[in-house]
């Protein structure tokens, strides 16, 4: 049985109760959020070394990290090494998106050596095989599900929700459809005149997700790509339906979540999520950024960080992080490092505004050692622990008892003076 069945039938299983003790709540209580589908544990049954991970209702806000190869850069060891950054700067999940290489190999290693859970987007490996989209069958859509299933991926992102009628809005779109995997489905319909096949074959596709419990992430295949797309016709008609197959999984006790934008201005990230939460009857909501504005190439690290704290703290479950390269290229080691900082401060911070659990007990701690002017405590609080020791060993006439900004004026060593005095 999925984590879904077991919850519906009140069975608490052992990744139950593990993710409940990483979450400090009580098993029964996170039983109870994955039983009305408002929860999901990412966990494959075929990923032996993953550590189970909650996403959704009442739980920390989660964070993912692209990683993959690029027809131009198919290296197996650089992204192990991509995966060796994502674990040790704390990524929740990864997503394998590798277009380049040996795209097996590639996946497959990282599964063996990743204890995050593992997603990937199946349909890009079956378009790059079969070097065209327009010629690609439905039988080998299936297929290229099938087998990253197999392999032991914990999460698939599949475009189900893209349907034909929702072609016609997007002639007003600046930015068309920006989705990789969505632009493939259009291209394929509009080729075939034909119903997308990921729509058609959903059955199909639940099927032989619930054999090994691999959560479907449902994808947002006509996200936005830019400020003046967000919240169109297009994107809301795309989001109806999602839900509608978030119901359908839910019912047969497939595990799923809901892909989100995108570029949304910050004053329509609430009712983005709102209506997300209403359509898709509050199954985990998983948004790319969203970045709140289309001006910062390089930075969009930090306008997606702006959206996503946003949106986390009205209800996003789970965030893509976005790094310095968005928009421009392939990402380097340390822009996946940026990606992952960034992206984390946004759902910690979304996480104190919500109330989760001991979210503040990281902060009230670097706040003691903040005013006990305890260095060496601050550095291991630090989200970026080395940042924080370089950037201090670089200060000119550094004192552990001030800072070097204010010198003998700190106030935090006054402050401290006075308790002594007390």
């Amino acid at each position: 049985m999925t984590q879904l069945e077991k919850a519906k039938f009140g069975e608490v299983s052992p990744a139950m109760e593990q993710v409940a003790k990483q979450e400090g709540i009580k098993p029964k209580e996170l039983l109870n959020i994955i039983a009305e589908g408002k929860a999901v544990i990412f966990k494959s049954e075929l990923h032996n070394n993953v550590i189970p991970l909650g996403i959704g209702k009442h739980l920390r806000v989660k964070v993912n990290a692209n990683i993959g190869s690029s027809p131009k850069k198919a290296d197996i060891n650089y992204e192990l090494e991509k995966l060796k950054v994502c674990e040790e700067f704390k990524a929740d999940t990864v997503m394998d998106l590798s277009t380049g290489g040996d795209i097996d190999a590639i996946r497959r290693a990282i599964i063996a050596k990743s204890t995050m859970p593992v997603g990937t987007v199946p349909i890009y490996q079956a378009v790059i095989e079969k070097k065209t989209i327009e010629d690609l069958s439905e039988s080998e859509m299936l297929k290229g599900i099938i087998k990253h299933i197999q392999d032991g991926v914990d999460f698939i992102t599949v475009h189900s929700g893209f349907t034909r009628d929702q072609i016609k809005p997007l002639r007003s779109r600046v930015m068309g459809v920006v989705s990789r995997g969505g632009s493939f489905l259009l291209k394929w319909m509009l080729h075939n005149n034909k119903e997308n096949p990921l729509y058609e074959n959903f059955d199909k596709i639940m099927f032989h997700a619930k054999k090994y419990d691999v959560t479907l992430s449902l994808g947002d295949g006509l996200r936005p790509g830019c400020l003046k797309d967000a919240t169109d016709k297009a994107q809301m008609a795309e989001l109806k339906t999602l839900g509608k197959l978030a119901k359908t999984a839910y019912d047969n006790g497939v595990q799923s979540i809901i892909e989100g934008p995108g570029h949304v201005p910050l004053d329509q990230i609430k009712i983005n999520i709102d209506l997300q939460k209403e359509y898709c009857h509050g199954a985990p909501f998983y948004v790319l950024g969203p970045l709140v504005t289309d001006i910062a190439p390089g930075y969009d690290h930090i306008t997606s960080a702006i959206g996503g704290a946003l949106a986390a703290t009205c209800g996003a479950d789970y965030l893509c992080y976005v790094t310095p390269a968005e928009h421009l290229g392939l990402p380097t080691l340390e822009d996946v490092k940026q990606g992952i900082i960034t992206s984390r401060i946004a759902a910690h911070a979304a996480d104190i505004a919500k109330g989760v659990k001991n979210a503040r007990v990281w902060d009230d701690e670097m706040s003691e050692a903040r005013a006990n002017l305890d260095w060496k405590k601050m550095y291991e609080l630090a989200i970026d622990p080395k940042l924080a020791k370089k950037v201090r060993d670089e200060c000119e006439n550094a004192d552990d008892e001030v800072c070097s900004m204010c010198g003998e004026f700190c106030s935090v060593k006054i402050n401290k003076e006075l308790r002594k005095g007390d």
